[in-house]
């Protein structure tokens, strides 16, 4: 079984209204899937990983050598623990890029934050594209999702959505059977675009009981649905469940860019999908609570590797 793989390039052609059903099923059944031929040119993608590689083996590698997993990892092999999963680490290197923290980006590979603020650019264009497209397939406004992560008011320079990129590598792990690569879990915020290495897997979704790898495809983008979106959808976009696999091999590069709500954005069900009178007649056609993102952070940053159900029910109600 594999992800689906949309061709985005057919939305602007003959074929565009069959492009939106598939997304759409991609969305309802899959909560992942690959777009190809997204408009994000090869040169930059080519460029992006050149320099994410290269940061890692001159700026991260040393530090993850002697890091908390690296050293718990050789602790437990040495005591020779019966242990089977280390359920509290990943084995992960990892660091964040934002607009707010350019100034901690990596600095000493040549081209790094050049290349890493055009990649940003682009890829802030097609999300807002694939927002767009949901909101179509969900016979919302153009631009209401958006809007939404936005605070849904105009002052964009005051609440305007949050857009984050984590690079990270997974190295070759000695002993795979005793960690994770990155424990299973959604996604806490809304459309998450995924630049993942072209040769070593390791991503995998759960999808019907199973466990199932999203297969490298060279420069192909892969697309999933965070929380947010199932809230906003009312539950007909679901926010999937999935886990970066420890290997013996390969150091996977994992370059993920999340579209997210402002902290301050209040989150509820699109009022478009759940009708005023069904509201009245059925309480529980609306299935999820009205929120501040924000406060859903807090909830998620204690409960990311639980069940997600329980983090709706807790999370502050406005």
């Amino acid at each position: 079984m594999a992800i689906p793989v949309i061709d985005f390039s057919k939305l602007s052609g003959d074929e565009r209204s069959k492009t939106l059903a598939q997304i759409a099923i991609c969305c309802e059944e899959w909560g992942f899937f690959q777009l190809i031929n997204h408009g994000i040119s090869e040169d930059l993608l080519e460029r992006v990983k050149k320099v994410a590689s290269e940061c890692y083996k001159f700026e991260r590698q040393p530090g993850f050598e002697n890091s908390k997993p690296v050293n718990l990892l050789k602790e437990l092999v040495e005591k020779k623990s019966e242990e089977s999963l280390v359920e509290s680490i990943d084995w992960e290197d990892v660091f964040l890029l934002t607009e707010e923290n350019h100034d901690e980006w990596p600095s000493k590979t040549p081209g790094f934050k050049e290349t890493m603020r055009e990649y940003r650019a682009e890829l802030k264009k097609l999300a807002i594209k694939v927002m767009e497209v949901m909101d179509e397939n969900l016979g919302l406004p153009k631009g209401y999702i958006n809007k939404a992560f936005s605070g849904g008011g105009e002052k964009e320079e005051e609440d305007s959505a949050f857009f984050g990129t984590k690079v990270s590598h997974y190295p070759p792990c000695p002993r795979p059977d005793k960690v994770n690569g990155l424990r299973a879990h959604t996604d806490a915020g809304g459309v998450i675009l995924l630049f993942q290495d072209d040769e070593v897997s390791g991503l995998q979704i759960l999808k019907d009981g199973v466990w199932i790898d999203v297969q490298p495809i060279k420069n192909a983008i892969v697309i999933n649905t965070g929380d947010q979106i199932e809230v906003l959808s009312n539950g007909k976009y679901k926010s999937v469940w999935h886990r970066v696999l420890a290997l013996p091999e390969g150091n996977r590069r994992s370059i993920a860019s999340f579209y997210n709500p402002s902290f301050k954005a209040i989150i509820e069900p699109a009022k478009e999908l759940v009708p005023e009178e069904k509201k009245i007649q059925v309480e529980n056609l609306v299935k999820y609570p009205k929120f501040v993102f924000g406060d859903y952070m807090s909830v998620y940053a204690e409960q990311k590797f639980l069940p997600k159900e329980p983090r709706f029910q807790a999370v502050k109600a406005v």
